[in-house]
């Protein structure tokens, strides 16, 4: 069923209508499409739930909804009170997978195909429950004992996921996925896990055009959010990326990843900034290299600051006027010629006369492995099982393996663009768990 008109959703949840699977997936697709569906829906779940007397079917119509809006414990308050059928109880399962009870969402799903729901949504959804609980073999031999879900996407989608968990050749795997949107090319869980895919085989583009079209479904994939906004970082759009944290943020304020990733994007645009002011101080110390015989300038100017020893532009803005006047012969008259001069520049005199030089840090030298981490040190990289945005900036210094990990130290880390205190932590939790740490922790 196509989506809905705002006004056909009001219809929908008020009134006395059909209300089945193929209602609910039209004002998913309307959300997916219409922000104004969203504001219609709840204004009119607002309106059933402020309703002193309900039916045990508005009572389905508004659990389900409540459920679709991801208020799932009030949602499987309500649907106790409908009538019992297989919409509710699926939804019910739905709700108690959301909340993370997934031996309850598998009692619901088997009830609700018992029930007579679509049989292939009841299965694929346990089958991610089973998987979701861990129960990876389980999930197998449910998948491969159910043989009628050939034109389910829903189902291809769940059989793909088992053979990742199962360890399946990535070619494999992202064949299976292809099944799925080959049946529905906007499963937004197929294209979820395609972007991964793409995005662990380094195809950037065709990652985040997978994770960008898992965003047309309702409710947006918290992964595809924030994935996509890594790859954003990647790119140097820190405005499209904190786009996808705050999107994130606005459905599930104290989402802990979502807060910690808006934050690092924060201060990496803070840092792109930065970035741009040394370029502007590389133009700076190509004009401050200039010699003052480019200029044209009077003898007695000229002789002055030869005398002097001033031959640059930056000598000439690193000196006062007060030293520029003590100098024999050098008049007001010279003065106004010479900053007339560097300010054609954007110069002054004395303008760097307080810079002064830093000293450069000292190498530490770096610890020696023991013999017993020599065997840990040769190990790659990819065994301490890093995220996505960890894993990019290690490969952009040129990390390989753990002992090139383990000799840099966290600032090295925090200068890699994107590199946030976030991924510092899981590095060091990560080293943590086989006893070693970064230099200078």
């Amino acid at each position: 069923m196509a989506a809905v008109s705002t006004a056909d959703i009001r219809e929908l949840i008020l009134g006395n209508g059909p209300f089945g699977p193929s209602e609910v997936r039209a004002i998913i697709a309307s959300l997916g499409r219409d922000a104004e569906s969203h504001r219609e829906l709840r204004s009119a779940v607002g309106e059933l739930e402020r309703s002193t007397e309900r039916s045990p079917a508005a009572s389905v119509r508004l659990g389900v909804c409540q459920e679709i809006l991801g208020r799932c414990s009030q949602a499987l308050e309500t649907l106790r009170g409908g009538d019992g059928g297989a919409l509710a109880i699926f939804h019910q399962g739905r709700a108690h997978a959301a909340l993370g009870a997934y031996d309850k969402a598998i009692e619901s799903f088997t009830a609700a195909r018992r029930a007579g729901y679509d049989a292939a949504a009841c299965v694929a959804a346990a089958i991610e429950s089973l998987r979701a609980a861990g129960r990876v073999e389980d999930a197998r031999r449910e998948s491969e004992s159910f043989t009628d879900g050939a034109d389910s996407a829903d189902f291809e989608a769940a059989k793909a996921g088992v053979l990742t968990d199962s360890g399946a050749p990535p070619a494999e795997v992202a064949a299976a996925y292809e099944r799925a949107l080959a049946i529905d090319p906007g499963h937004p869980g197929a294209l979820f896990a395609l972007g991964v895919l793409n995005d662990r085989m380094g195809n950037d583009d065709e990652a985040k055009n997978c994770y960008e079209r898992s965003l047309d479904r309702y409710p947006p994939s918290l992964g595809s959010l924030i994935n996509l906004g890594i790859m954003h970082e990647d790119r140097d759009e820190f405005v499209e990326a904190q786009r996808c944290y705050r999107r994130i943020l606005e459905a599930i304020p104290d989402h802990p990843r979502a807060r910690l990733f808006l934050r690092d994007s924060i201060a990496s645009s803070d840092l792109q900034v930065g970035e741009q002011d040394l370029r502007q101080r590389g133009q700076l110390d190509q004009v401050l290299a200039l010699p003052v015989s480019d200029f044209e300038l009077s003898v007695r100017s000229r002789n002055c600051l030869q005398k002097m020893g001033i031959n640059t532009l930056g000598d000439l803005a690193r000196t006062t006027e007060e030293e520029i006047l003590a100098s024999k012969n050098f008049g007001e008259t010279s003065l106004v010629e010479i900053k007339d001069m560097l300010a054609s520049k954007g110069l002054s005199l004395g303008q760097l006369a307080e810079s002064m030089p830093l000293a450069a840090e000292a190498e530490v030298e770096a610890e020696a492995p023991s013999s017993d981490d020599q065997e840990i040190h040769g190990l790659p990289i990819a065994e301490l099982n890093l995220s996505v945005r960890a894993r990019k900036c290690t490969t952009k210094l040129g990390i390989t393996m753990i002992g090139d990990l383990v000799r840099r130290t966290a600032d090295d880390l925090l200068e890699c663009k994107n590199f946030g205190v976030t991924s510092l932590n899981e590095v060091r939790e990560r080293l943590a768990e086989r006893g070693l740490r970064l230099r200078g922790d």
